[in-house]
């Protein structure tokens, strides 16, 4: 008897878990991270500037996409969105600013940060005869001096609250690595090559140098202490946003352009009914319209969204015209 309750017990807790809903993950974007605090470093380190806060981004978007926590909003996505809005490098790090480019992408939260610290932090050692000075005795008389290379990196990451600019959270990373016999960037210290071009910081060329090591550990930390914040960051109310356009034009393949997008509140993924005027309804009083009778003809599913139109691919008896009416499913 108490073995048949024992079972019904687990039964009955499993059967819970499974029926519970599963919470809703938030859907974040990350902004490439201000580093003017290191560039100095930066172009010293690579032979040119190299933006390192579009690199340390790119890296966290992969993190975060790993570890499961957030949605990630897709980095295409936010650096088109960047263009339209004119957003400069030095809007990187500001909330108001941030707030903004989610609001349009219709993300819950934005994550923006900086770079404090970033390059060498090389050390030389004496062992040996404890000779500090002078001239050193290969045999052992005075001591051999050796050095180690250390890279040094810290990152500082928020998360700002869509609708009011708040700071959700605030999560720091710090990485050092150090080698004995190499430089920061590869064998005997050389950033020959590093910077012909544009830094491709996921490349496993960097990756696998002593800086590149430091940033992963500085970017593994932000982005584990993104995933802690997660359950604690507050349930925002659900906003629907109502859509009125029309449908701008119709290819013989189902594609339909319409006069609404990003400024208006579309978003890739959203679907949008498109219906056609049949008559409008008058007060017999006044004249005034006070409803329009509509056929449904289709469904739109948004692919491509720019500040003042969309794209998406039509399914349903159509077919669709030009005028038909675009509105919320």
């Amino acid at each position: 008897m108490r073995l048949t309750s024992r079972i019904a017990t687990f039964a009955l807790f499993f059967t819970l878990i499974a029926a519970a809903p599963a919470q809703q993950k938030k859907r974040v974007a990350v902004m490439n991270f201000d580093y003017a605090t290191v560039q100095s470093n930066v172009a010293a380190l690579f032979g040119t500037n190299q933006d390192i806060g579009k690199g340390i981004a790119d890296i966290l978007v992969d993190k975060l996409v790993n570890d499961g926590v957030y949605s990630v909003i897709e980095r295409k996505q936010l650096d088109k969105i960047i263009a339209e809005q004119n957003f400069s490098n030095s809007d990187r790090a500001d909330p108001g600013s941030a707030a903004k480019i989610a609001r349009i992408l219709g993300v819950d939260a934005i994550i923006i940060g900086s770079i404090t610290q970033f390059g060498r932090d090389d050390k030389s050692t004496a062992v040996g005869g404890g000779a500090a000075s002078g001239t050193l005795n290969r045999f052992g008389l005075g001591g051999v001096k050796t050095s180690k290379s250390t890279a040094v990196c810290t990152v500082t990451a928020r998360m700002i609250d869509t609708s009011t600019a708040e700071i959700l959270a605030s999560v720091q990373g710090h990485g050092e690595e150090s080698r004995s016999g190499a430089g920061i960037l590869g064998a005997g210290g050389s950033s020959s090559g590093w910077g012909g071009g544009a830094l491709d910081m996921k490349n496993s060329n960097f990756a696998n140098t002593i800086l590149g090591t430091a940033v992963n550990k500085a970017t593994t930390d932000v982005a584990h202490g993104l995933d802690q914040k997660a359950a604690s960051l507050p349930t925002a109310p659900v906003q629907v946003i109502k859509i009125d356009g029309l449908v701008a034009d119709v290819s013989p393949d189902g594609t339909i352009i319409v006069n609404v997008g990003s400024k208006d509140g579309i978003k890739v993924g959203d679907t949008l009914a498109i219906n056609r005027k049949v008559r409008d309804v008058k007060d017999p009083a006044t004249g005034r319209v006070i409803r329009s009778v509509v056929d449904a003809v289709g469904l739109l599913k948004i692919t491509e969204v720019d500040a003042s139109s969309a794209v998406g691919k039509f399914t349903g008896a159509g077919p669709a015209k030009v005028g038909d009416t675009v509105s919320n499913k």
